[in-house]
Protein backbone atom coordinates (compact mmCIF):
# COMPACT_ATOMS: atom_id res chain seq x y z
CA UNK A 1 0.00 0.00 0.00
CA UNK A 2 1.56 3.00 -1.07
CA UNK A 3 2.22 5.98 1.61
CA UNK A 4 0.10 8.98 1.53
CA UNK A 5 1.46 12.41 3.48
CA UNK A 6 -0.79 14.28 5.85
CA UNK A 7 -0.41 17.18 3.24
CA UNK A 8 -2.03 15.20 0.86
CA UNK A 9 -4.93 14.57 3.04
CA UNK A 10 -5.47 17.79 3.14
CA UNK A 11 -5.10 19.55 0.39
CA UNK A 12 -7.49 16.68 -0.80
CA UNK A 13 -9.81 17.43 1.81
CA UNK A 14 -10.15 21.34 1.08
CA UNK A 15 -10.88 20.24 -2.31
CA UNK A 16 -13.49 18.04 -1.47
CA UNK A 17 -14.90 20.31 0.65
CA UNK A 18 -15.00 23.36 -2.01
CA UNK A 19 -16.79 20.97 -3.90
CA UNK A 20 -19.13 19.87 -0.83
CA UNK A 21 -20.12 23.58 -0.19
CA UNK A 22 -21.17 23.91 -3.89
CA UNK A 23 -23.65 20.52 -3.77
CA UNK A 24 -24.61 21.55 -0.60
CA UNK A 25 -25.61 25.55 -1.52
CA UNK A 26 -27.70 23.79 -4.17
CA UNK A 27 -29.51 21.26 -2.26
CA UNK A 28 -29.99 24.59 0.73
CA UNK A 29 -31.62 26.54 -2.30
CA UNK A 30 -33.49 23.93 -3.81
CA UNK A 31 -35.14 22.62 -0.75
CA UNK A 32 -34.65 24.74 2.28
CA UNK A 33 -34.98 28.68 1.17
CA UNK A 34 -39.26 27.81 0.01
CA UNK A 35 -39.46 26.83 3.50
CA UNK A 36 -37.38 29.97 4.69
CA UNK A 37 -39.53 32.10 2.10
CA UNK A 38 -42.71 30.04 3.77
CA UNK A 39 -41.72 30.77 7.35
CA UNK A 40 -40.72 34.66 7.58
CA UNK A 41 -44.36 35.53 5.54
CA UNK A 42 -45.80 34.09 8.33
CA UNK A 43 -43.61 36.32 10.67
CA UNK A 44 -44.31 39.23 7.96
CA UNK A 45 -48.03 38.09 8.26
CA UNK A 46 -48.00 38.41 12.32
CA UNK A 47 -46.32 41.52 12.37
CA UNK A 48 -48.52 43.55 9.86
CA UNK A 49 -51.49 42.10 11.81
CA UNK A 50 -49.61 43.62 15.09
CA UNK A 51 -48.91 46.73 13.02
CA UNK A 52 -52.66 47.15 11.69
CA UNK A 53 -54.34 46.38 15.22
CA UNK A 54 -51.57 49.10 16.56
CA UNK A 55 -52.24 51.39 13.88
CA UNK A 56 -56.43 51.40 15.01
CA UNK A 57 -55.56 52.25 18.67
CA UNK A 58 -53.63 54.98 18.37
CA UNK A 59 -55.48 56.82 15.94
CA UNK A 60 -58.46 55.69 18.13
CA UNK A 61 -56.20 57.25 21.13
CA UNK A 62 -54.44 60.11 19.78
CA UNK A 63 -54.44 59.99 16.06
CA UNK A 64 -50.52 59.43 15.76
CA UNK A 65 -49.32 56.95 13.25
CA UNK A 66 -47.87 53.15 13.81
CA UNK A 67 -45.19 52.08 12.87
CA UNK A 68 -44.26 51.10 9.41
CA UNK A 69 -43.90 46.44 10.00
CA UNK A 70 -40.86 45.26 9.38
CA UNK A 71 -40.11 43.30 6.14
CA UNK A 72 -37.42 40.85 5.71
CA UNK A 73 -37.17 41.63 1.42
CA UNK A 74 -35.76 45.32 2.75
CA UNK A 75 -32.82 46.18 2.97
CA UNK A 76 -30.71 45.85 6.32
CA UNK A 77 -27.57 47.44 6.84
CA UNK A 78 -27.47 47.40 2.77
CA UNK A 79 -27.92 43.03 2.39
CA UNK A 80 -30.88 42.36 0.98
CA UNK A 81 -33.21 39.55 1.55
CA UNK A 82 -32.33 38.20 -2.10
CA UNK A 83 -28.36 38.63 -1.49
CA UNK A 84 -28.26 36.53 1.84
CA UNK A 85 -30.52 33.18 0.15
CA UNK A 86 -27.73 33.78 -2.76
CA UNK A 87 -24.15 35.23 -2.54
CA UNK A 88 -24.63 34.77 1.67
CA UNK A 89 -25.97 31.01 1.80
CA UNK A 90 -23.66 30.48 -0.99
CA UNK A 91 -20.14 31.89 0.78
CA UNK A 92 -20.92 30.49 3.99
CA UNK A 93 -21.69 26.93 2.65
CA UNK A 94 -18.76 27.28 0.77
CA UNK A 95 -16.63 28.36 4.13
CA UNK A 96 -18.36 25.59 6.29
CA UNK A 97 -17.51 23.00 3.13
CA UNK A 98 -13.69 24.17 3.19
CA UNK A 99 -12.91 23.96 6.96
CA UNK A 100 -15.27 20.39 7.48
CA UNK A 101 -13.47 19.42 4.33
CA UNK A 102 -9.70 19.82 6.10
CA UNK A 103 -10.94 18.46 9.44
CA UNK A 104 -12.05 15.58 7.22
CA UNK A 105 -8.65 14.84 5.15
CA UNK A 106 -7.11 15.21 8.70
CA UNK A 107 -8.59 13.09 10.32
CA UNK A 108 -9.02 10.73 7.74
CA UNK A 109 -5.05 10.66 7.86
CA UNK A 110 -4.70 10.26 11.26
CA UNK A 111 -7.18 7.05 10.86
CA UNK A 112 -4.74 5.47 8.28
CA UNK A 113 -3.92 1.93 9.65
CA UNK A 114 -5.83 2.52 12.68
CA UNK A 115 -8.87 0.89 12.00
CA UNK A 116 -7.98 -2.46 12.12
CA UNK A 117 -7.82 -4.25 8.35
CA UNK A 118 -9.11 -1.14 6.16
CA UNK A 119 -7.35 0.24 3.54
CA UNK A 120 -7.06 4.27 2.96
CA UNK A 121 -10.60 4.66 0.63
CA UNK A 122 -12.65 2.43 3.23
CA UNK A 123 -10.83 4.35 6.33
CA UNK A 124 -11.77 7.33 4.55
CA UNK A 125 -15.31 6.65 3.64
CA UNK A 126 -15.90 5.21 7.66
CA UNK A 127 -14.50 8.51 8.96
CA UNK A 128 -16.93 10.48 6.95
CA UNK A 129 -19.88 8.69 8.02
CA UNK A 130 -19.04 8.82 11.87
CA UNK A 131 -18.15 12.42 11.00
CA UNK A 132 -21.72 13.12 9.68
CA UNK A 133 -22.90 11.29 12.32
CA UNK A 134 -21.44 12.58 15.29
CA UNK A 135 -21.49 15.92 14.04
CA UNK A 136 -24.47 16.50 12.18
CA UNK A 137 -27.14 13.76 12.74
CA UNK A 138 -26.97 13.34 16.33
CA UNK A 139 -27.02 16.96 17.06
CA UNK A 140 -30.33 17.42 14.40
CA UNK A 141 -32.00 14.73 16.54
CA UNK A 142 -31.56 16.40 19.83
CA UNK A 143 -31.43 20.16 19.28
CA UNK A 144 -33.87 20.06 15.66
CA UNK A 145 -33.26 23.50 14.09
CA UNK A 146 -35.71 25.84 14.12
CA UNK A 147 -36.99 28.41 10.98
CA UNK A 148 -36.22 32.70 11.22
CA UNK A 149 -39.56 33.11 12.88
CA UNK A 150 -39.26 30.83 15.72
CA UNK A 151 -37.35 31.30 18.79
CA UNK A 152 -37.30 34.31 21.63
CA UNK A 153 -34.42 37.15 21.16
CA UNK A 154 -33.74 36.47 25.08
CA UNK A 155 -32.83 32.71 24.96
CA UNK A 156 -30.69 32.33 21.82
CA UNK A 157 -27.64 32.43 23.98
CA UNK A 158 -28.92 29.56 26.05
CA UNK A 159 -29.99 27.59 22.80
CA UNK A 160 -26.61 28.19 21.50
CA UNK A 161 -24.36 26.87 24.37
CA UNK A 162 -27.17 24.09 24.73
CA UNK A 163 -26.25 22.97 20.55
CA UNK A 164 -22.67 23.46 21.27
CA UNK A 165 -22.62 20.94 24.37
CA UNK A 166 -24.65 18.62 22.44
CA UNK A 167 -22.35 18.49 19.86
CA UNK A 168 -19.17 18.53 21.64
CA UNK A 169 -20.67 15.49 23.78
CA UNK A 170 -21.29 13.68 20.43
CA UNK A 171 -17.91 14.45 18.90
CA UNK A 172 -16.12 13.29 22.24
CA UNK A 173 -18.52 10.22 22.36
CA UNK A 174 -17.61 9.01 19.11
CA UNK A 175 -14.12 9.59 19.44
CA UNK A 176 -13.98 7.39 22.69
CA UNK A 177 -16.26 4.51 21.08
CA UNK A 178 -13.84 4.10 18.19
CA UNK A 179 -11.11 4.33 20.17
CA UNK A 180 -12.54 1.73 22.76
CA UNK A 181 -13.37 -0.31 19.49
CA UNK A 182 -9.87 0.01 18.14
CA UNK A 183 -8.12 -1.23 21.69
CA UNK A 184 -10.50 -4.16 21.65
CA UNK A 185 -9.23 -4.86 17.76
CA UNK A 186 -5.74 -5.01 18.87
CA UNK A 187 -6.77 -7.57 21.27
CA UNK A 188 -8.32 -9.92 18.96
CA UNK A 189 -12.04 -9.04 19.78
CA UNK A 190 -12.80 -6.54 17.11
CA UNK A 191 -15.97 -7.75 16.73
CA UNK A 192 -17.11 -7.55 20.45
CA UNK A 193 -15.56 -4.12 20.60
CA UNK A 194 -17.58 -2.83 17.50
CA UNK A 195 -20.97 -3.76 19.26
CA UNK A 196 -19.89 -2.25 22.58
CA UNK A 197 -18.36 0.67 21.44
CA UNK A 198 -21.72 1.48 19.02
CA UNK A 199 -24.32 0.38 22.33
CA UNK A 200 -21.69 2.73 24.38
CA UNK A 201 -22.11 6.01 21.91
CA UNK A 202 -25.79 5.22 21.88
CA UNK A 203 -26.21 5.25 25.60
CA UNK A 204 -24.17 8.89 25.73
CA UNK A 205 -27.15 9.63 23.14
CA UNK A 206 -30.08 8.52 24.56
CA UNK A 207 -28.64 10.23 27.89
CA UNK A 208 -28.21 13.58 26.04
CA UNK A 209 -31.70 13.23 24.94
CA UNK A 210 -32.62 12.71 29.06
CA UNK A 211 -31.26 15.26 30.06
CA UNK A 212 -31.87 18.73 27.66
CA UNK A 213 -35.10 20.99 28.58
CA UNK A 214 -38.16 19.80 27.11
CA UNK A 215 -39.46 23.01 26.16
CA UNK A 216 -40.30 24.13 22.81
CA UNK A 217 -40.78 27.86 21.54
CA UNK A 218 -42.50 26.89 19.08
CA UNK A 219 -45.66 28.70 18.30
CA UNK A 220 -48.77 26.44 19.09
CA UNK A 221 -50.28 27.81 15.87
CA UNK A 222 -47.36 27.61 13.79
CA UNK A 223 -47.59 25.30 10.71
CA UNK A 224 -46.32 22.48 10.99
CA UNK A 225 -45.81 21.76 7.45
CA UNK A 226 -43.41 24.85 6.87
CA UNK A 227 -41.77 23.43 10.49
CA UNK A 228 -41.22 20.08 9.20
CA UNK A 229 -39.97 21.06 5.87
CA UNK A 230 -37.50 23.60 7.17
CA UNK A 231 -35.89 20.57 9.49
CA UNK A 232 -36.02 18.20 6.56
CA UNK A 233 -34.47 20.51 4.28
CA UNK A 234 -31.80 21.26 7.27
CA UNK A 235 -30.73 17.59 7.53
CA UNK A 236 -30.31 17.20 3.69
CA UNK A 237 -28.27 20.06 3.49
CA UNK A 238 -25.85 18.83 6.23
CA UNK A 239 -26.20 15.32 4.45
CA UNK A 240 -25.35 16.49 1.12
CA UNK A 241 -22.28 18.59 2.54
CA UNK A 242 -21.33 15.40 4.64
CA UNK A 243 -21.61 12.77 1.83
CA UNK A 244 -20.27 14.90 -1.41
CA UNK A 245 -16.97 15.48 1.36
CA UNK A 246 -16.68 11.63 1.50
CA UNK A 247 -17.21 10.90 -1.85
CA UNK A 248 -14.51 13.54 -3.91
CA UNK A 249 -11.77 12.88 -0.62
CA UNK A 250 -12.50 9.42 -1.57
CA UNK A 251 -11.77 9.28 -4.84
CA UNK A 252 -9.11 12.08 -4.73
CA UNK A 253 -7.45 9.32 -2.33
CA UNK A 254 -8.11 6.85 -4.85
CA UNK A 255 -6.46 8.55 -7.38
CA UNK A 256 -3.37 9.82 -5.50
CA UNK A 257 -3.11 6.70 -4.38
CA UNK A 258 -3.12 5.06 -7.55
CA UNK A 259 -0.62 7.58 -8.87
CA UNK A 260 2.05 6.57 -5.99
CA UNK A 261 1.30 3.02 -6.53
CA UNK A 262 5.65 2.53 -7.65
CA UNK A 263 6.01 4.41 -4.14
CA UNK A 264 7.72 1.92 -0.96
CA UNK A 265 5.09 0.37 1.28
CA UNK A 266 5.43 1.33 4.93
CA UNK A 267 3.06 -0.07 7.14
CA UNK A 268 2.05 2.18 9.97
CA UNK A 269 3.57 1.30 13.11
CA UNK A 270 0.26 0.06 15.04
CA UNK A 271 -0.22 -2.65 12.10
CA UNK A 272 3.35 -3.95 12.76
CA UNK A 273 2.80 -4.36 16.62
CA UNK A 274 -1.29 -5.88 15.64
CA UNK A 275 0.72 -8.59 13.35
CA UNK A 276 3.51 -8.78 16.21
CA UNK A 277 1.07 -9.60 19.26
CA UNK A 278 -0.55 -12.13 16.78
Amino acid sequence: MPVLSLRTFLVSGLIAGLVAGVVAFAVAYTVGEPAVRDAIAIEEAGSSAAADDGHTHDHASDGSAAEEPHSHGDEEGGITRTTQETTGLLTGLLVLGTAFGGLLGIVAAYAVGRLGALRPLAGTALVGLLAFVAVALVPWLLFPPNPPAVGSGDTIDERTAQYFSVLLVSVVAAFAAVSFARALHRAGRGYLGVTIAGVGYLVVVLGMALVLPRESEVPADFSADVLYGFRISSLLTQAALWATATLVLTALIARRQSAAGSSPVEPHPSSVETSTAR
